[in-house]
Formats: C-alpha cells, sequence, structure tokens
C-alpha cells in the first residue's frame, strides 16, 4: 500500500428538507386546519480515527463526500427523514485543516477519537408551526437550511515516541531496520527513504515506537531537497535521535546543518530531547574514532553514542540509553504545571 500523509478533500453536510404547506381535509371535518410537517435535518460530516489505517491513500482516488438532503414534510404532520452522517475514517495523528492550511479543525490522536468538521442544516417548519389564534391558516412554510460545505486538508502526522533525523545516508534505514521488524528500502544513495517508516523496538521487557523520516539537506526548511513536508511526522515524537554519519569530513558542522533546518521549521521541534548517535564507527579505525569525538565535544559541547547499525556494534546500549530518555521524558511530561493547572490548561 502506497503511503500517503497528505489529502485535500471536498466535504458537504446535508441540506435541511423543506416545509410542507398542507391543510386537514376529511369528510365531515370543517376546516380542519393547517397539518403540513417539518422538514428533516441535514446529515453532518465526521470525521473518526481509526487504528487499523496507517495512510491517507482512500482520499487520493476519491475527494469528493456529499450528504443526500433531507427528506421533505408532508400533509397530516408527516416530517421529512432526516439524511444519515457521513464518518470519513482516518489514521490516528490525522489533523484536518481547512483550506486555508492554518485554521485546524480537528487533531485526531487517540483510536475512536472523532470530529464533526461540516454541519448539517435544519430542516424547515412546515405551515402547521405557524398556526396561531390570529392565523388560523397559514400559507407559508420554511425551507431547510443548506448544510455547510468547505474543502479541508488532511495531514497525517505519525505518532512515535522517538524519532531518527539526520543528514542522507546518516544510516537511519538500516539503524531501523536493525532494532525492529521494520524493512525499509537501504541502499547506498542519498534519499533512499521517500517515507517516513515506522518499527517497534523492544529493549530490556520495554518498547517504544520509532520513526524514520526522509534526511534533511541545508535549506530543507526552504524547500530544499525532499523539504519539509516530512518534518511533521515527528513534532509529535517524545526524543530525536540524531544520527551522524562519523565517516564525514566534519561531524560537528553535519550536526549543527540539521539542527538549524529544525529550529527554522519549528522552535518547539528544535527543544525536544535529543540523543546524538556516531554511525558506521566500524568504518574507522580507534584513532581516528576518538579524534573526531573530541573534536566533536569541542564544538558543540556534547557527547555522542558510537554504533554501528551494520555490524550492530553499541546498538543494545543505545537503545537502552534511548529507552531511559523516553522514560524520563514522559514522566515529565505526566507532571501538572502548577500554572496550566491553576487556569485548567493542563491535561494529563
Amino acid at each position: 500500500m502506497k503511503f500517503l500523509d497528505e489529502a485535500k478533500i471536498y466535504v458537504k453536510a446535508g441540506d435541511g428538507g423543506a416545509g410542507s404547506v398542507s391543510f386537514r381535509r376529511e369528510k365531515f371535518i370543517e376546516m380542519g386546519g393547517p397539518d403540513g410537517g417539518d422538514g428533516g435535518h441535514g446529515g453532518d460530516v465526521w470525521v473518526e480515527a481509526a487504528q487499523d489505517l496507517n495512510t491517507l491513500i482512500d482520499y487520493r482516488y476519491q475527494q469528493h463526500f456529499k450528504v443526500r438532503t433531507a427528506g421533505h414534510g408532508m400533509g397530516r404532520l408527516r416530517a421529512g427523514a432526516s439524511s444519515e452522517d457521513i464518518v470519513l475514517k482516518v489514521p490516528v495523528g490525522t489533523q484536518v485543516y481547512d483550506e486555508d492550511r492554518e485554521t485546524l479543525l480537528a487533531d485526531l490522536t487517540e483510536p475512536g477519537q472523532r470530529q464533526c468538521i461540516a454541519k448539517g442544516g435544519n430542516g424547515g417548519f412546515g405551515n402547521h408551526h405557524f398556526k396561531s389564534s390570529t392565523n388560523r391558516s397559514p400559507r407559508h412554510a420554511n425551507p431547510g437550511l443548506p448544510g455547510e460545505e468547505r474543502w479541508v486538508w488532511l495531514r497525517l502526522k505519525l505518532i512515535a515516541d522517538a524519532g531518527i533525523i539526520g543528514l542522507p545516508n546518516a544510516g537511519k534505514s538500516t539503524l531501523l531496520s536493525v532494532v525492529s521488524a521494520a524493512r525499509p528500502k537501504i541502499a547506498d544513495y542519498p534519499f533512499t527513504t521517500l517515507h517516513p517508516q515506522l518499527g517497534v523496538v523492544r529493549s530490556d521487557n520495554n518498547s517504544f515506537v520509532l520513526a524514520d523520516i526522509p534526511g534533511l539537506i541545508e535549506g530543507a526548511s526552504e524547500g530544499a531537497g525532499l523539504g519539509t513536508r516530512f518534518l511533521g511526522h515527528i513534532e509529535r515524537c517524545i526524543v530525536l535521535i540524531h544520527l551522524i554519519d562519523v565517516t564525514s569530513d566534519d561531524p560537528a558542522a553535519d550536526y549543527k546543518t540539521v539542527r538549524e533546518e529544525l529550529k527554522s521549521y519549528s522552535k518547539e521541534l528544535a527543544k525536544k530531547p535529543e540523543v546524538i548517535v556516531f554511525n558506521k564507527t566500524d568504518a574507522i579505525d580507534a584513532k581516528a574514532l576518538d579524534k573526531k569525538l573530541k573534536a566533536f565535544k569541542s564544538k558543540t559541547r556534547k557527547t555522542p553514542l558510537t554504533i554501528s547499525a551494520a555490524s550492530k556494534q553499541g546498538i543494545e546500549e543505545a537503545m537502552r540509553a534511548l529507552m531511559s530518555v523516553i522514560a524520563k521524558a514522559k514522566r515529565i511530561a505526566a507532571t501538572p504545571d502548577p500554572e496550566k493547572v491553576s487556569t485548567g490548561e493542563w491535561r494529563p
């Protein structure tokens, strides 16, 4: 199944049914009076998060979703039938934006969560509704109100505990394939990964979800390379794994390049906890590795972990360290913020 993380669709809620103008006419009953029924209510358009979906590919081939018009009222006080709602199933983690791509209409982060994105129109009143002591035979009824209609953007942001970032060919896909059952495409040329990949990592009886996104290059925040299209998938991650190719001429410069792109894209994303990892350590000797570690520490004041995804050296230790950072970040996130508690903004 092809991975699709963005789609534009048109939704139209149902129009309300029109009220009826009718009068009771039966033998031996004089001046029976108005008996026009009300129109039915137009159905709504809902989006609902489904656990068994992981792509928006269904909305690649069908972009228009319209609810039928509700039934019109009839004589003998018969009300029109309301039209049924339309429920659009989307993957967990999907956000719904208005056509301007800025107004957030829904953010579905849990299975079964649903949100109405287009309200159906109310049905019109029949002439029976307008009967009064001074108007015994009203000859008018209300038309049904039109349902809401709009173009919306569906944008999927994968929900993972940790996300792998780095320059192209840093070994992100290889790492994911080694620590999980995921089987991403692996090759010796840049931008092998064209779509985000997810894998479940198990470490010491614990597990977490790891996401691999396409590589970043300088200018990605302005559209270079694959641009920022896939950065949204790590916005929900608790921790970022910054993978660096140790065989690079200047690992510190590579690190700063990616960090600058993160800051340009989102300040909140750049503030996330980070685990720096040197990969491909089996490709250089111990002396050269030690030299590069010292140079990196002096330039960034950070100490990276060292692994080789290809030979699986240091993988277990790195996963334990990552699991520890994730657990700590979850504890901090679960701790109430006194200021937000007092204002009612904090949610566990």
